[in-house]
């Protein structure tokens, strides 16, 4: 609607109905989540967490609001007939820019249950959605190099151990585990400097989404693979904001855990991690023939037009 405006109007525009949209919605949050620590049981846990998620996605609803105000995206989503509110799900994306976080977010909203990121732990800080972050138990991860880890053992684990306790909340209520196997945003730099045999991939990290299934494995509905694919280019949160991304095309495939997998654990099962990577590796092989695929068919396609 605002598509006659200069792109930088668009995007002011758009950057203040997000910050409008969070200034509303954290405040109730948090006020929800002052209760819950006040009344620290697992009855009113259990009891609040849909009324938190509910809130969530009511600002989840909104941002798609200002989506469809100021941006001409043109959507091709295919895969999501059968998503069930719910039930649990195991979610799974490749990674490209913050604004995926956007699109998954716009595309799975009240089709399955809020999804849950593992974050890193600086982003506690992030004003207002830091905080809004906390308050629906969204795990900070503490990423330490391997050099930190011999100097400093008694660390090593811990991240796993953080992961553990959060999947164990997850069980509780309907939830979408939200994992980026990557780690970190793909670019081509990063690419070279992992050495990563895949074209649109960087290096998957198993340990995550092990971890994960071992946890709470029989409670996933399914596991939902995600590839995300930007025709024109992977764009960045400014050029979202300013009204910059022409298409977005997302493929969703439901998969099931493979039996030999179910139960294993990864930490301390040799044979059990071995077989993770092995399922790794042929997903992502998988993922980045898809991603050629559909690159090539939205080449294709405009050529055509």
């Amino acid at each position: 609607m605002l598509h006659f405006l200069p792109a930088s109007v668009v995007g002011v525009i758009a950057a203040l109905l997000l910050l409008l949209n969070t200034l509303v919605w954290v405040p109730i949050l948090l006020a929800f989540s002052l209760l819950r620590l006040l009344l620290p049981f697992e009855p009113v846990r259990r009891a609040l967490a849909p009324v938190l998620a509910g809130i969530a996605e009511s600002w989840i609803a909104c941002n798609s609001g200002w989506m469809a105000l100021t941006q001409r995206t043109s959507w091709d989503v295919d895969g999501l007939e059968g998503l069930q509110r719910r039930k649990w799900y195991l979610v799974n994306c490749n990674h490209q820019s913050w604004v995926d976080v956007f699109v998954l977010q716009h595309v799975f909203n009240r089709r399955i249950p809020l999804l849950k990121f593992f974050l890193k732990q600086e982003l506690m800080w992030v004003p207002a959605m830091g905080l809004a972050w906390w308050a629906l138990d969204f795990p900070f991860m503490r990423r330490h190099s391997e050099t930190y880890l011999k100097e400093n053992p008694h660390m090593r684990g811990k991240d796993l151990e953080t992961a553990r306790k959060a999947c164990q909340k997850f069980a509780l209520n309907p939830t979408s585990v939200m994992n980026f196997l990557e780690g970190t945003r793909f670019s081509e730099t990063k690419q070279r400097a992992q050495s990563s045999p895949y074209k649109h991939l960087l290096k998957p990290k198993v340990g995550g989404i092990a971890l994960t299934l071992n946890a709470i494995g029989e409670r996933f509905e399914a596991i939902l693979d995600v590839t995300i694919v930007y025709p024109d280019g992977a764009p960045t949160l400014g050029q979202f904001l300013c009204g910059r991304v022409p298409r977005v095309v997302m493929r969703v495939q439901r998969r099931t855990v493979p039996e030999n997998l179910q139960g294993a654990d990864y930490t301390v099962d040799p044979r059990g991690r071995a077989a993770f990577r092995k399922w790794v590796r042929q997903l992502w092989l998988e993922k980045d023939r898809q991603i050629t695929a559909l690159l090539q068919q939205a080449a294709g396609e405009s050529r055509g037009g």
